[in-house]
């Protein structure tokens, strides 16, 4: 079986807003240096 349910997914907690998000096929090669759940949180640390 190759599909996976999204809680069976890792998930990590985002730099910027502190919220948790899952694993995203297009993070599949870099997930170990993903940080932020979107590329609006990362902008936002940018500024502080």
């Amino acid at each position: 079986m190759k599909t996976r349910r999204k809680s069976d997914l890792p998930t990590k907690v985002c730099a910027a807003c502190g919220r948790p998000f899952a694993w995203r096929k297009k993070w599949e090669k870099v997930w170990d240096e993903v940080r932020y759940c979107s590329e609006r949180c990362k902008r936002a640390r940018g500024k502080d």
